[in-house]
């Protein structure tokens, strides 16, 4: 009996897991193009309708699709258009015309575990971007061209920030980096190995490396607009973005770009390769892309030719001269130098008749950066040995360099197939990223002679392992979804050479300590299910929940509740979802830990940033143990086609966070020099003048409204005319009180200041619109972009500086709360981007991004020279709209073979 169960368990294996070889017995071709134009459509998907059976047409548009028998019907979608069935009998070619169609037609894979949907028929807002209208913003990098695409996301280059220069904060909703979970083919991707903790936007936070993914690997990119954490566990809080890779075969994409400032710097250039080939005969596909893009620094700096703060005056005895020959103070402030390669595949196999799929996708890259620290001016650092400098000439300071190489790989392995019904996805993914850092052209002025100028300064890496298991299945009205996912999580401190770090250490950076070397992970294990239910054609409602375990701070649960009703015709719908979420604290806060130099009022100081699990923080300062961010997310809005060609979408969102992750403000010593507390004996004790931690300190409420119109395919003349309005409103209060440890607050510290509070309130724009034309006329297409950036603001710490009076330990009194504080103004930046076909093989392209060469407005000290450091900055950095890298030409050549 045992033998013969034994068989039956092995024969249901066999079954389930091994391919069948299958012969079949038709064949049909066919080809399809782009209504109107009647162009061919390279990379569209024909599918065997109800199965995975399928395959995608070559550059001509052809395909040839087996099947078993026939009559079958197969459907036909490409990015953009309407997709199509078509009944076919027999094995004569067919002819296939998809109309263009208006977005909210297009099927999407995020934002449902059950059921793929429209984004007309989805429970919640989500974005559908195609690769084409990605490239059409003329920028260079992903985070980039999805900044000028979708209003409420954020994405600027940092200057002088040391790695975060390199890596770019990105978020959704002005709601920090770490609350966008990012998806590759609907697969978590590993978060990068940085927690920024420099003063820029999303400071404290963690975020993926959208450098990292390649734009030539894309096919489009989904961004649901809406809490999904009861689906995809932590991180989903503002949102998810999924990047769908590409699965053409038979067609070979060459591009390359080249462009400069009008200022002539920031020389950039890209060249990237994608091509695709067709596995057997069933709708099998390899699809690989390279890729390699660098680019040059730019350089805004300011231009006091004094050094206020550093008290030396524009007609000083010693220094006049060098004043004179180097009024910016030999600074470089704008975008860092970098160089990056990428390598990403995406291949999938179908078998058991096109009743399973074996798949598997991925991609290293590996890219090296420079960014610039503040300039060591003669009079600020000496350098008695020659060191920087050569014997005999006139020593005239230096700039230190932060160098990175960062490297990104990421891993997918699974398969599907149908078990009773059911589908039934198994997967493994592998992603690791991993920064070494070094810092170049400076000194330690603690080993005298002996100090190297080029510092090992340590090395950062964070990896994910994660095992998923996702089921559907619908039956009739009732679509159901449930899975698990098993995760195991990895950071990686590496300490510097001990020369950085010795004395005060390397000037700009001192490195990592063996006391800062670390390597740390935890275990985590999530269910959940989901169910929707079409009670009728028109309405629809859906729950989901998800349950999550931590090994080191505990478990969540987290729900959802959703239902849309399909208005007129399914001309649109109105929809509506109430949920909760929650963010695990990454480990990068839990265990980070360093020393940074700062530079104020013409002193240079050490700042220690202690790790959350260590003693003199959870003992000494009583900061308790990090825990899960929880929120409740709110959305309501409405979608509609009024017409074929024009259609429109408004949703309204609330999302309140409990206890988020701050990375706390400076805690120094409190002025009184008759006492000293408890901080400052840590202060002394560490030989440092300030500190900072992570905590759980704030409550926060975000609310917004996001619309966005399309208008497509108009005829205009001899050509078609098209046009689309994106406009985003977004506002982040603090709820409250911040939660300061008693024993801070009982001798007057503030953890989180108005300059801290401001970068979660105000550093983003609350109004972001985005206004984009086309223009396609015989070969010839013109597309011009205007992004409207809103205002922002800066707030002062304390506002302070110039005088005013200490109270209890050290905390100031009242003054005028606005006394320095700064609103930069909105600004609209405008892209012309010209494309010309000369035939179906070979393009050109021409862009002109920032048309009209704005600028943010100009920092206004109003007194206080740290504002901009003593004028070294003509821009803000600490809040940013859009950079300051004024106007970008761009020129490049594609082929298609």
């Amino acid at each position: 009996m045992k033998q013969k169960d034994f068989l039956k368990r092995k024969f249901l294996f066999l079954l389930l897991f091994l391919p069948f070889v299958a012969f079949a017995q038709e064949t049909i071709t066919g080809t399809v193009t782009q209504a109107g134009t009647n162009e061919p459509l390279s990379g569209a998907n024909v599918l065997v309708k109800g199965t995975s059976t399928g395959t995608i047409t070559d550059f001509d548009g052809n395909f040839s699709l087996t099947v078993d028998s026939l009559p079958v019907t197969i459907e036909v979608s490409s990015t953009g258009s309407t997709s199509q069935d078509v009944e076919v009998g027999s094995t004569q070619p067919i002819s296939v015309s998809l109309e263009e169609g208006v977005a909210l037609d297009e099927v999407v894979l995020v934002g449902n575990r059950s059921k793929p949907r429209t984004v007309l028929t989805s429970l919640v807002p989500i974005d559908n971007i195609s690769i084409d209208d990605l490239k059409n913003t003329g920028q260079p990098t992903v985070d980039k061209m999805l900044m000028y695409t979708v209003p409420s996301f954020n994405s600027t280059n940092q200057t002088i920030s040391d790695a975060t220069a390199h890596f770019d904060p990105a978020d959704l909703r002005g709601l920090g980096p770490s609350r966008t979970l990012v998806l590759v083919n609907g697969k978590r991707k590993n978060q990068s190995a940085l927690v920024y903790i420099n003063d820029t936007p999303g400071k404290g936070e963690v975020g993926v490396d959208l450098k990292s993914i390649p734009a030539a690997a894309l096919k489009r990119v989904e961004v649901l607009r809406d809490g999904a954490s009861a689906q995809y566990g932590s991180d989903a809080i503002a949102g998810v973005i999924n990047m769908v890779l590409r699965e053409d075969v038979g067609v070979t994409n060459v591009n390359v770009t080249s462009g400069v400032t009008t200022e002539g710097d920031g020389f950039n250039f890209a060249a990237d390769v994608n091509t695709g080939l067709a596995i057997g005969d069933n709708g099998g596909y390899f699809n690989l892309t390279f890729g390699y893009y660098q680019q040059e620094e730019t350089n805004r700096a300011g231009t006091p030719g004094d050094d206020v703060l550093f008290g030396v005056p524009a007609d000083d005895p010693d220094w006049g001269q060098w004043l004179s020959e180097n009024p910016d103070l030999g600074m470089t402030v704008g975008q860092p130098k970098l160089k990056k390669g990428d390598v990403f595949y995406n291949f999938g196999l179908p078998f058991q008749d096109g009743k399973a799929k074996v798949y598997s996708f991925g991609g290293f890259t590996y890219r090296e950066g420079t960014s610039f620290a503040l300039y060591r001016t003669p009079y600020w650092v000496p350098d008695p040995f020659n060191l920087l400098h050569e014997e005999g000439t006139e020593y005239q300071g230096f700039q230190p360099t932060f160098e990175t190489k960062v490297r990104d790989n990421y891993n997918t392995v699974g398969v599907e197939w149908d078990f009773f019904g059911f589908d039934v996805d198994l997967s493994g993914t592998y992603g690791r990223n991993a920064v070494d850092y070094e810092v170049g052209n400076s000194l330690n002025p603690a080993l005298g002679a002996d100090s190297p100028t080029t510092f090992d300064v340590g090395a950062y890496s964070f990896s994910s392992l994660l095992a998923n298991l996702d089921v559907s299945r619908s039956f009739g009205a009732v679509s159901i979804g449930f899975g698990a996912e098993a995760r195991g999580e990895d950071f990686v401190a590496q300490a510097g050479e001990s020369a950085s770090y010795v004395g005060g250490g390397v000037q700009s950076f001192p490195g990592l300590q063996p006391a800062n070397a670390l390597s740390e992970g935890r275990s985590s294990l999530g269910v959940y299910g989901n169910l929707d239910w079409d009670i009728t054609d028109k309405l629809l409602l859906g729950g989901a929940i998800r349950y999550e375990d931590f090994s080191d701070f505990g478990d969540n649960t987290s729900w959802k509740v959703s239902g849309r009703y399909i208005l007129g015709d399914n001309r649109g719908a109105i929809r509506a979802s109430y949920g909760t979420g929650f963010r695990a604290p990454s480990l990068h806060q839990i265990y980070l830990s360093n020393i940074q130099t700062l530079v104020s009022g013409g002193t240079i100081s050490n700042q220690g940033t202690f790790n959350n699990v260590d003693p003199i923080i959870r003992d000494g300062l009583g900061v308790p143990q990090l825990t899960a961010e929880t929120s409740k997310n709110l959305s309501a809005g409405i979608t509609y086609k009024i017409t074929p060609k024009l259609s429109i979408t408004a949703d309204y969102y609330q999302v309140e966070v409990d206890g988020r992750v701050l990375f706390s403000g400076e805690i120094g010593f409190d002025g009184d020099d008759s006492t000293i507390n408890p901080v400052e004996e840590i202060l002394i004790d560490n030989s440092i003048t300030s500190l900072k931690f992570f905590i759980n300190a704030v409550d926060t409420k975000t609310s917004g409204v996001d619309v966005v119109a399309t208008l497509s395919n108009i005829d205009l003349g001899k050509g078609q005319f098209g046009a689309s309005l994106a406009f985003n409103y977004n506002e982040t209060k603090i709820q409250g009180k911040i939660a300061t440890p008693p024993i801070l607050e009982e001798n007057g510290y503030d953890i989180f200041n108005r300059k801290e509070q401001s970068r979660i309130t105000t550093s983003r724009p609350q109004t972001k619109a985005i206004l984009g034309l086309n223009y396609e006329i015989a070969k010839w297409n013109f597309i011009l972009n205007n992004t409207y950036f809103g205002e922002v603001t800066w707030q002062h710490s304390n506002n302070g500086l110039n005088g005013a009076p200490l109270g209890p330990g050290g905390s100031l009194l009242p003054v005028e709360d606005e006394a320095y504080d700064q609103t930069f103004g909105g600004k609209v930046l405008t892209d012309l981007i010209v494309n010309f076909r000369f035939n179906k093989h070979i393009a050109i392209f021409a862009s002109v991004n920032n048309l009209f060469n704005v600028y943010p407005d100009t920092i206004n000290t109003q007194g206080d020279f740290v504002t901009d450091l003593g004028g070294r900055f003509k821009y803000p950095w600490e809040v940013n709209q859009f950079g300051f890298n004024g106007t970008i030409i761009n020129g490049g050549l594609s082929f298609t073979f």
